[in-house]
């Protein structure tokens, strides 16, 4: 599940503002320890998901609670024409409340007997190398590629093991090409918790102007599919304070190999999905409406390759809408309120509804979701960038053969600490 970032819009909007330097970033390398970063990240969330008294589900409610701590540190790269340097991550998840009768958010691993782990640990590192402004890194890594994307939506990231190239040597366009072997899943500490085998991607993005930005990916997961993926983003100014922004995203996944990721009707995948968005942006209001459907054989899948390779503008807190011939409509709201005087603080409201969808039992599944977030974060003092958030999502089905349930009401209570020690 991905909770589509729309920040991402405005930084690929942005791409195009990048200046290529006269000296490469490596001619610019200060050194191993002189340009070390070392940061930790504390998340404390409480989530609880309501099934409504479902008696399709396993539990009619799971509730719990966790301080997750993520510390990330990444050296500056040696000089020379060759720059070496290391990044390791080391995180911790300890359990707050919980119990045998709630557990099961994804937020902790679960023992034999039900219960959730009072605490569990992952990490890792990985060896980097840079020449000019091109740089290989191998190890364990956090990825955010829209064919190969780790999640962070419960309380500590997906770690992705394996390889990556990322080249920044033409202005305006970053290529990416990757191997990878195995991903740790989010609430697990087996390196291989998914049953990778291979994921090979290649894509890059290129911004033509200022406002206009594309992006092309391949991938291919052994046993499962190959996947294109294509993207173009446009900012289109109107004045000082109001602008328009279109997105449109497309993947086409074909199952390949052993076909182990199969439609629920045991044909192999072989299906388009699509979304294109507008956003209208007056002052501290913005208003949203996308569409999204999905076409071919089988739901669109993705999870093998990351929890978060759903790069689809309704793709949200609960659902993502992509089920076999799906079609579904979004109407979102988004305000800042630091033109009304409180910087720091938003507010986030929108409205998803699907239909058509073939599902088991059903050529015409409908689902809709209602979402609202409100967000604070601290701008000064002592415990700046501290942030508060409130989650809420309401969802509905017509068979509850989406998510075992055709009733979820789910809360979440996030506080966020981003401390740089370095």
């Amino acid at each position: 599940m991905r909770v589509m970032k729309w920040s991402m819009i405005a930084l690929a909007v942005s791409a195009g503002t990048s200046q290529l330097a006269m000296a490469s970033a490596q001619d610019e390398s200060k050194g191993f320890i002189e340009d070390s970063k070392l940061s930790v990240k504390t998340r404390m969330l409480y989530f609880s998901r309501d099934f409504r008294n479902n008696s399709s589900a396993d539990k009619s409610r799971v509730e719990e609670t966790g301080l997750g701590f993520v510390g990330t540190f990444e050296s500056g790269f040696t000089q020379g024409t060759v720059g070496v340097g290391v990044d390791a991550i080391g995180m911790l998840g300890l359990k707050l409340d919980s119990g045998k009768g709630r557990a099961g958010t994804g937020l902790f691993p679960t023992g034999s007997d039900g219960r959730s782990q009072d605490d569990y640990s992952k990490g890792g590192g990985a060896v980097k190398f840079r020449i000019s402004d091109t740089v290989l890194k191998v190890g364990d890594q956090f990825t955010a590629l829209p064919v190969f994307a780790t999640d962070d939506s419960r309380l500590l990231p997906e770690i992705a093991q394996g390889t990556l190239i990322t080249s920044n040597e033409i202005e305006g366009l970053t290529l990416h090409a990757g191997h990878f072997t195995s991903l740790t899943a989010q609430a697990e500490t087996n390196r291989d918790s998914f049953g990778l085998k291979e994921a090979n991607v290649v894509g890059g993005t290129y911004a033509f102007t200022d406002n206009l930005s594309t992006s092309l990916y391949y991938s291919k997961v052994e046993d499962y599919w190959r996947k294109y993926y294509a993207n173009v983003n446009w900012a289109l100014p109107i004045s000082d304070n109001q602008g328009l922004v279109f997105d449109f995203n497309i993947y086409d996944t074909k199952s390949e190999g052993s076909a182990e990721y199969r439609a629920f009707d045991g044909e192999k995948l072989d299906n388009r999905a699509f979304s294109l968005s507008g956003a209208y942006n007056i002052g501290a209001h913005t208003f949203t409406l996308a569409y999204q459907k999905v076409t071919g054989d089988g739901d669109y899948g993705y999870g093998i390759d990351g929890g978060g390779t759903i790069f689809l503008a309704n793709s949200v807190a609960r659902s993502d809408f992509n089920a076999e011939d799906e079609k579904s409509w979004q109407a979102r709201y988004d305000l800042n309120f630091a033109e009304y005087g409180i910087p720091g603080l938003t507010f986030m409201t929108r409205y998803v509804r699907g239909s058509d969808a073939n599902v088991a039992g059903t050529t015409n599944g409908k689902e809709w979701e209602r979402d609202v977030d409100i967000k604070y974060v601290l701008q000064e003092g002592p415990a700046k960038d501290l942030s508060f958030r409130v989650r809420q999502a309401t969802y509905r089905s017509s068979d509850g053969v989406y998510y075992d349930s055709p009733s979820i009401d789910e809360l979440r209570l996030i506080v966020e600490y981003p401390l740089s020690i370095l």
